[in-house]
């Protein structure tokens, strides 16, 4: 397969789709700038949750539970708002049964394709959105920011560089996630119990009736330790779990492996994502969602200290930036 960055269409969407080697990506400008598509197409292989063309209106609709959509903020917020400082930022409400806001207002909106390129051993593309008085973010989150996400496809994967910077004058809260959807299987000739997982999650958040951290935490199960350790079934049980992030020797990173196949898929997101989210729709099959988030789930109204909320305040000039990478590993028992 050519090395290349070309334009196509995505189920009549405007996409950017990324090939190297036996590797092809697909992302979505116009909605949250999401990476629909990441396949080893040389192997049969779909690592990401699609929508097919008859779930588009759906998908455009409710776009956080395919590919690899932005959260920003991530998760909940308690009645839609939060201080920061002696500013209280006021979201709406589209979780109304919890009285909650859900998963921000950066997935849906058209981003930029600002830079394209191939060479000997990758091709990319640079999504770029900005935000400033005359965008429509601004009226819920009234500061001036730049945000870049660059995907660049090589014989290593797929690599995802994430950049946050505070344009404005004011301190700017930094609070992003993904909410990464993997096929389970991924592979057309396995099942879901050929598959196990792993996480590099360290303490369990209590969280309350309306899906929002207590402050407290709750000791891991037998089967939540085996995260930990030889893995699980995404599937064991429902989850809709809130974890610390534990990296283990340097690495924070989720592994899917497909024991039929004798492979791995490794989601390493890097140290700077301190939370984990882990959500797999009710135990219901086809796909989980590893999600890495910076902070906890309402970080700035659960009165804790930054250093334990994971709470990013960006001052005038300053970025925040980190890489993640999703490869695939043979396995050998």
């Amino acid at each position: 397969m050519a090395n290349r960055v070309r334009e196509m269409t995505y189920h009549g969407e405007r996409a950017v789709c990324l090939q190297y080697g036996p590797f092809q990506a697909i992302v979505l400008p116009d909605i949250g700038a999401n990476l629909i598509s990441f396949r080893d197409v040389e192997r049969g292989l779909s690592f990401l949750r699609e929508p097919t063309a008859d779930e588009m209106p759906q998908f455009k609709a409710f776009p956080t539970q395919h590919g690899i959509p932005v959260l920003f903020p991530p998760n909940r917020f308690e009645d839609g708002s939060f201080p920061i400082g002696e500013y209280t930022y006021h979201l709406p409400i589209n979780e109304p049964n919890r009285n909650n806001h859900l998963h921000g207002f950066l997935h849906s909106v058209a981003w930029d394709v600002t830079a394209t390129g191939e060479g000997d051993h990758d091709s990319f593309v640079v999504l770029t959105l900005v935000v400033d008085e005359g965008h429509p973010v601004y009226n819920a989150f009234p500061h001036r920011f730049r945000m870049d996400i660059e995907y660049r496809l090589s014989s290593s994967g797929l690599r995802q560089t994430v950049s946050v910077e505070n344009e404005g004058t004011s301190p700017m809260p930094c609070m992003l996630g993904f909410h990464t959807a993997i096929n389970v299987p991924f592979s057309a000739r396995s099942t879901e119990r050929d598959y196990v997982f792993t996480a590099t999650v360290g303490n369990r958040f209590e969280m309350s009736e309306r899906m929002l951290p207590t402050g407290n935490y709750l000791d891991l199960t037998p089967a939540e330790r085996m995260m930990q350790t030889s893995g699980i079934s995404p599937f064991f049980e429902p989850m809709d779990n809130h974890y610390t992030a534990r990296p283990e020797q340097g690495r924070n990173c989720a592994t899917v492996t497909d024991r039929r196949e004798n492979i791995r898929l490794v989601y390493d997101v890097g140290v700077k994502y301190r939370h984990w989210m882990i959500w797999n729709n009710e135990a219901g099959g086809s796909f989980f969602c590893p999600e890495p988030q910076i902070n906890v789930v309402n970080a700035p109204n659960l009165h804790l200290p930054c250093e334990e909320t994971g709470l990013v305040v960006l001052e005038e000039g300053e970025t925040w930036s980190e890489t993640s990478t999703l490869f695939v590993e043979d396995v050998v028992y």
